[in-house]
């Protein structure tokens, strides 16, 4: 169902961008105020236009997706709808490359026929086309006409030029380059590992926004005005020497239309904005430290403390440290639970950025107070709704263990207070890691888990499966030589360790088998390629497939 909505609405949105593209083209293409525009710059006039009112429509929309308050705010206020309509918002950013790959494509169509353009305005004021062409480009900006061609030296002048000294051509390259480069650091390879050029790079959003709203005050393209007596183009094309001399043909006026891109994107430029602010406030909030961890695997878990912090499981925050630098912002999976007095992150080495921040935390000093750190947040993902299934899927992948963390806790307290309110009957976990060490920290919390639902009769409620996928000879050789152990050698725990991949199959049909008259919600927090697999499973074993793929 999920999928079916998510398909509706990018059909919706490419339906919008095909009509805006198919009217502005025949807008210009047949319209009579355009007619001798048409005679000096032929179709290219149609294919420069017809993309300018796509990206005015896109450049609108490519930011409101990446406004996270707005996002929890409508959020929230989905509440009481179907699970179906607040599942979408979590796709907020696969929208805004989707948008993005539009204003990319739009831009490079739009570019190239302006340049076609430049061409044509060059050759007709050169006196290189027919009469007409160079009668039209002869009309001066005076008192009594006004001109047709911006091109408006007699001399010869390369299309460069003019696109370095005036409005338009200079606002254009500036858009295009910051547009160019936003999008090549934006590519996974770069994102991953040089998070910091993608961070910097994509503030060039505020040149290009700024270039966006001047860029049509140039008004290089004109339209024909109407005059009295009317100027009879039908007649006066074939009379270019009689214009100003006879009724029939007074010299044509011609106006730039008003710039219209500014009235497309004021409105999410203020709601953005706003935005900011939120963050900046929240930045100055004071955040203090309960206690600082350092965790097998390069892991650095911070709990945190910040007044008036509410959060729910599987949430997120976005984390920046002054002291490494000013503007970046990472996001990270809180692995606490509400019901706790403070809320904690579990922070892998990931680059740069992380990896100078678990060097600053492991020389300071136990008990002591770390680096200043802001906190922006809580955002919510798609984990929030794992309580409103009977039967629960989660399958983490490495760190990707950090949400379920979080849940887990919850349902750990939930027991303890026998809360009324948790519908969860079962939950089917995985995890899937490289390192046996990448285990340590989270068998604590499953060795509590255990203990308490075997306490209260409910060692069925958690069916856990830990796998691993990457081992050595002698760790294969220290597994045999304690196979006949009640606990596992990795882990500790009840529950053996399994080696290698999951067969989903098996899994998929073990728990349909076992829960035949309950919806089952999957949530993943792992590699795309595997939410892939999983969405097929779901298809495929179930007539409802509920798959939740968040990033970490």
């Amino acid at each position: 169902m999920e999928t079916l909505f998510w398909l509706c609405l990018q059909f919706v949105w490419m339906a919008i961008n095909i009509f805006l593209f198919v009217y502005f083209y025949f807008f210009y293409d047949l319209g009579p105020q355009f007619f001798y525009t048409r005679h000096l710059l032929g179709s290219a006039l149609p294919w420069a236009r017809a993309p300018a009112a796509v990206l005015n429509f896109n450049c609108m929309l490519i930011l409101l997706p990446v406004c996270r308050n707005l996002l929890s705010l409508l959020r929230g206020s989905f509440v009481r709808c179907s699970r179906t309509m607040r599942k979408q918002l979590d796709k907020n950013l696969t929208f805004h490359k989707l948008v993005a790959y539009m204003i990319a494509l739009m831009t490079a169509v739009h570019t190239i026929a302006h340049l076609f353009n430049l061409e044509r305005y060059n050759n007709s004021r050169q006196g290189l086309d027919d009469e007409l062409s160079t009668a039209l480009s002869d009309l001066a900006d005076t008192e009594n006409t006004t001109y047709l061609n911006p091109v408006r030296i007699t001399n010869l002048q390369i299309p460069t030029y003019f696109a370095f000294t005036t409005i338009a051509g200079l606002t254009g390259v500036v858009i295009t380059l910051a547009l160019i480069l936003i999008i090549t650091s934006s590519m996974e390879v770069i994102r991953r590992s040089y998070f910091e050029v993608f961070w910097y790079t994509h503030h060039l959003f505020i040149i290009f926004f700024a270039g966006l709203v001047f860029h049509g005050a140039g008004r290089i393209v004109r339209s024909q005005q109407r005059t009295n007596p009317p100027h009879n183009t039908t007649f006066c094309k074939d009379h270019p020497d009689d214009w100003g001399q006879i009724p029939e043909c007074p010299i044509p006026q011609f106006a730039g239309g008003f710039p219209q891109t500014w009235m497309y994107v004021i409105g999410p430029m203020v709601i953005y904005l706003c935005e900011r602010l939120v963050r900046f406030i929240r930045y100055m909030q004071r955040v203090q430290y309960k206690k600082i961890v350092m965790r097998p695997s390069k892991v650095l878990e911070l709990q945190l403390i910040k007044n008036g912090f509410k959060m729910e499981v599987g949430q997120y925050v976005f984390v920046n440290c002054p002291a490494i630098s000013q503007l970046e912002w990472h996001p990270f999976t809180m692995t606490s639970a509400p019901e706790e007095d403070f809320f904690s992150v579990h922070i892998r080495s990931a680059g740069d950025w992380t990896d100078k921040l678990i060097e600053i935390m492991k020389k300071v000093p136990e008990g002591a107070e770390g680096p200043k750190l802001g906190v922006d947040g809580p955002f919510g993902t798609a984990s929030e709704d794992v309580f409103d299934y009977e039967v629960s899927m989660l399958i983490g992948a490495g760190i990707g263990v950090t949400p379920f963390a979080s849940i887990l806790k919850s349902i750990w307290y939930k027991f303890k207070d026998s809360d009324p309110k948790l519908r969860t009957r079962k939950i089917y976990f995985y995890w899937l890691c490289r390192e046996t060490h990448a285990f340590e920290w989270f068998a604590d919390l499953l060795q509590v888990l255990e203990k308490e639902m075997e306490e209260r009769g409910m060692g069925d409620f958690l069916t856990y499966k830990l796998y691993l996928t990457g081992w050595d000879q002698s760790h294969a050789t220290h597994v045999m030589v304690h196979f006949d152990k009640d606990t596992d050698v990795v882990t500790g725990l009840k529950q053996k360790t399994h080696y290698g991949r999951p067969i989903w199959d098996k899994e998929f049909e073990q728990v349909r088998k076992e829960n035949p008259t309950s919806i089952v919600g999957t949530f993943l927090c792992g590699p795309e390629a595997l939410g892939k697999v999983l969405e097929k499973k779901c298809a495929k074993y179930s007539d409802e497939a509920h798959v939740y793929i968040f990033k970490v």
